[in-house]
């Protein structure tokens, strides 16, 4: 018998302790699933428009939350949703405005915030101001008005600009002027829009070519001719001292 009852007792004292523990483990998920449930329900969505002093919507205002380290930004009607948390701080910043924040209360419980910001400037308008080399206006003028010796260098090149403009119409016989250059690009653009995606015209097979080059000959094509050669280009030493008033 009184082993029976030791045996007895020992299942009774089992049987509490399954039941303590299973009643632990029941209230430790109670208690998670309830704290993620507040965690979620803890999530605020926050919106609004943004505008200047003037109440003119503005577009590009950054929107950043402080807590959740998330951003935003408006849109061209000003209006712009952020996600955040209550106990959170949201800062907006635009340029040239001042930085605007706003803080959610902890005891927040809404799921949506709707926070419309004003924006104020944030610069100094001042007036123009004119900044110059000289010091007062009458050296501005005297600088001005002073003549200055031209420099070698820039009449070498216009003497070379010069002279290749007499070596091509020696060699070719077109005038070089805008109209013969205009001319020729559309010649040329012309003649490339007509063979586009064709070989490249050969003359050698063209007859009308062989026309030409006959009456060349004939009219003394490679007969000498007399041609005026361009003279070289005089190089003047650069002044080392000009003249200053």
């Amino acid at each position: 018998m009184l082993i029976l009852q030791g045996i007895t007792g020992y299942r009774k004292e089992e049987g509490l302790k399954k039941i303590i523990l299973t009643g632990i483990a029941a209230a430790a998920i109670c208690i998670s699933i309830h704290c993620q449930t507040d965690d979620r329900e803890r999530f605020v969505q926050v919106s609004g428009i943004i505008t200047d002093a003037s109440f003119r919507p503005m577009a590009g205002v950054a929107v950043i939350s402080k807590k959740l380290r998330r951003g935003s930004i408006s849109e061209p009607t000003g209006i712009y949703s952020i996600t955040s948390s209550p106990g959170d701080t949201i800062f907006f910043r635009a340029l040239g405005y001042k930085r605007y924040h706003s803080v959610i209360p902890l005891d927040f419980s809404g799921r949506n915030a709707k926070v419309d910001i004003a924006l104020e400037m944030d610069t100094i308008s001042i007036e123009e101001i004119s900044i110059m080399p000289w010091k007062t206006y009458n050296e501005f003028i005297r600088d001005m008005t002073r003549e200055k010796p031209a420099d070698p260098l820039i009449e070498n090149m216009n003497e070379n600009i010069a002279s290749i403009y007499v070596a091509v119409q020696n060699q070719t016989g077109i005038t070089v002027s805008p109209e013969a250059g205009f001319r020729y690009v559309m010649e040329q653009n012309f003649s490339a829009q007509a063979t586009k995606g064709q070989y490249p015209v050969n003359n050698l097979l063209n007859p009308f070519a062989w026309a030409k080059f006959i009456n060349g000959l004939k009219n003394g094509m490679l007969k000498n001719q007399k041609s005026i050669r361009p003279s070289n280009a005089k190089v003047r030493k650069k002044l080392k001292n000009p003249d200053k008033d």
